[in-house]
């Protein structure tokens, strides 16, 4: 079961603000450098990771629980131990009936009741199950494809609303390719993925021993090879899957066409019966992915019905596992978590249940959180560093060399219509409803959940935009940039220690939460964020001479990133990751910039603190928002899946291009971090 497939750029972010004049002698500022945090064995001209980081990653190894452990998992945990208390206290109460709190503390209840679920045990998913044993030809598809849909569940492509490429202000449906058990298509073609295949192979076999499904299909004696042949078939479908790199170029996801030609290119699902199910009424539509869209057509006449089934109950009892019984949740942990990221150990279950009464719960709870625990103080002071930075990117724009007048003054026009959100919607989502039904089993819960949640998605089709809603919960320890919006949000979660120390000089917010505003900002004038105008429209608005010159600027960084072996012999994506290395690229850039702007005001101290420089507090800030330690499995899961670069070379290959850092360390040829100047990436 999966949520609404939502298309928005999300940057990982940190944020929070400063603003703040001379203290009393009783409140003087410190440093902000905790030298626990670092390794001072090691030159900064070497490794500036292993130097800014290294004491904090000594400091916090991996237990088995974690795949990879840094500064925002930390802040993840402790707000999840507050968001805990927050739902226990609720479901320690009798509620009213039909209120939020009643809603949130019997979901939680009863994912918490183990003994209940486990003597359920396969139960909850037999009927589906079956209805899928039912199924006759490919003409029976239509109606199980859509009732999944309405479910969350997306096999083949996903239907979902967002804006209109040609016009923001209208929000249309939306097609994307899904439906891959594994992950990324590379899983499946490459020879370096063979074990990870055979790991698949494996689950899909316990699944369909466990479930019964090797029963009602009448499989016994043939999971294995019932496996294979699921293998075999979602192969095809990676084959013929857009890959990743071109993905990222919006013109061409971009196929807006009437809903008639949709159902030109895909004939083998009744279309007007998909969409009545899902109670919508289409007028146009965008397909992400044609091509693949006029192959899938193809592939799923051509295939092997009993195959074709046996695909949708093992997707079907796959989403459905972790909310089952322990044989279903340890088979998924298995796979997805020991294989494919090696974690370990299972979380604790109040972990797992809590982000599932989040993940459909979120805003309600979000609101009890920033009651309790998010100062309005941090709002205000937020916004006013957010308006520094935007003077920092505008200051930047102007002393451009290689834009036009006529660019940059676009540019301008959509910097200032940024959309700026900070901790929390003004408001609130209305769940009543959504009904939680204590007579049902946990995961019938959890899909009616889903259901009300695309319910809630596809409502928004054939409307105006809604540009006050917010894409993240308020709680949620991360930021973004949304381009058909064209804003820039940061949830409370976020906006606290460590990543904003109020208690110290502002040098090391600057190096740490104002390089993340200024990251958020890039994402507008990155690869794909400049291709949307002040208006969120997809719409090329660069001179030809403009967009020759960012392609070359740009280009420096992916062949930079190319260049780094992660591990032996998996290396970096800069293609993938380039909106993001743009981003962190500009980021330090601009907010580097702000931060000599309050050097001037008297805000920043610009001298000595601890033995530090001003720039060399902001580099060190800045590198340990990345400190983290993680496992090779997930350092090969994250390049291939994730369009953020890992954290060591967030620091160790976005800094070589700051003239800022090589002036403040000295660099020089020979040292380690050293690039020449005419190598270096200078784009915002």
């Amino acid at each position: 079961m999966k949520k609404t497939l939502i298309l928005i750029m999300i940057g990982t972010a940190v944020l929070v603000s400063s603003c703040r004049g001379k203290k009393p002698a009783e409140e003087q500022l410190v440093s902000g450098i905790n030298p626990e945090y670092l390794d001072t064995t090691i030159l900064p001209s070497d490794d500036f990771y292993q130097y800014a980081c290294g004491g904090w990653m000594a400091n916090n190894p991996l237990t088995d629980e974690y795949a990879r452990f840094g500064t925002f998992d930390k802040l993840r945990e402790d707000n999840r131990e507050q968001i805990k208390m927050l739902i226990e206290e609720i479901a320690a109460k009798e509620n009213t009936k039909g209120s939020i709190e009643q809603k949130i503390g019997d979901l939680y209840n009863m994912g918490m009741d183990s003994v209940a679920i486990e003597q359920q045990g396969a139960e909850p998913i037999v009927a589906a199950l079956k209805t899928v044993n039912e199924l006759k030809g490919v003409k029976d598809l239509t109606g199980y494809l859509s009732g999944a849909a309405s479910s969350g569940s997306y096999l083949f492509f996903g239907l979902f609303g967002n804006a209109n490429p040609d016009d923001s202000e209208q929000c249309i449906a939306w097609v994307w390719q899904t439906g891959l058990g594994i992950g990324d298509r590379d899983y499946y073609l490459e020879d370096t993925f063979k074990p990870q295949r055979e790991a698949y192979v494996n689950y899909l076999t316990t699944l369909i021993k466990i479930s019964g499904y090797n029963n009602i299909a009448r499989l016994e004696g043939k999971e294995e090879e019932t496996a294979r042949k699921i293998l075999a078939f979602e192969t095809q479908l990676a084959k013929a899957f857009m890959d990743k790199n071109t993905l990222r170029n919006p013109f061409v996801t971009k196929n807006v066409m009437t809903f008639e030609e949709f159902k030109k290119i895909l004939t083998v699902i009744n279309l007007d019966e998909y969409i009545e199910t899902l109670g919508l009424k289409l007028d146009k539509v965008n397909v992400g992915q044609v091509e693949y869209i006029k192959n899938l057509n193809g592939i799923l006449q051509k295939a092997d019905f009993n195959t074709l089934k046996n695909y949708l109950a093992t997707r079907a009892i796959s989403e459905a596992a972790p909310y089952l019984s322990k044989a279903f949740v340890d088979a998924n942990f298995d796979f997805y978590s020991k294989t494919m990221s090696g974690i370990k150990e299972q979380r604790p279950r109040w972990k797992r249940i809590s982000s599932v009464v989040e993940t459909y719960l979120g805003q309600p709870v979000g609101q009890m959180y920033v009651k309790k625990y998010f100062p309005e103080e941090s709002k205000k002071r937020m916004m006013h560093l957010v308006d520094n930075l935007k003077i920092a990117l505008k200051e930047r724009i102007e002393q451009n060399t290689w834009m036009q007048d006529s660019t940059k003054q676009k540019s301008y026009e959509k910097l200032d219509a940024f959309i700026v959100k900070i901790g929390y919607p003004d408001k609130w989502r209305d769940y009543s409803g959504l009904t939680i039904d204590k007579s049902k089993s946990y995961y019938q819960n959890v899909e009616e959940a889903s259901k009300f949640e695309v319910a809630y998605e596809n409502s928004k089709i054939g409307k105006p935009v809604d540009k006050t809603e917010w894409g993240m919960n308020p709680q949620t320890v991360n930021a973004y940039y949304n381009p058909t919006t064209n804003e820039i949000c940061f949830p409370a979660g976020i906006l606290q220690p460590p990543f904003f120390n109020a208690k110290a000089d502002d040098a090391v917010n600057y190096g740490a939460i104002g390089v993340v505003i200024g990251h958020e900002m890039s994402h507008g004038f990155d690869d794909q964020g400049r291709n949307y105008d002040k208006k969120g429209n997809l719409v090329n608005w660069w001179s030809e001479e403009d967009d020759k010159n960012f392609q070359e600027r740009t280009q420096i960084l992916v062949d930079w990133f190319n260049g780094i072996e992660v591990i032996k012999g998996t290396f970096a994506n800069g293609k993938f990751t380039l909106g993001e290395n743009i981003a962190d690229n500009g980021g330090v850039n601009i907010s580097f910039t702000a931060m000599q702007k309050a050097i001037k005001e008297g805000l920043v101290n610009g001298y000595k603190m601890d033995g530090y420089t001003t720039a060399e507090r902001f580099f060190i800030a800045y590198a340990q928002v990345w400190a983290g330690n993680i496992r090779d499995e997930e350092i090969i899961r994250l390049t291939k899946e994730d369009v953020h670069s890992l954290g060591r070379w967030r620091v160790n290959a976005t800094l070589p291009h700051i003239n800022a850092f090589a002036e403040t360390y000295r660099l020089k040829e020979g040292d380690k971090m050293y690039l020449a100047p005419d190598k270096r990436a200078l784009i915002w």
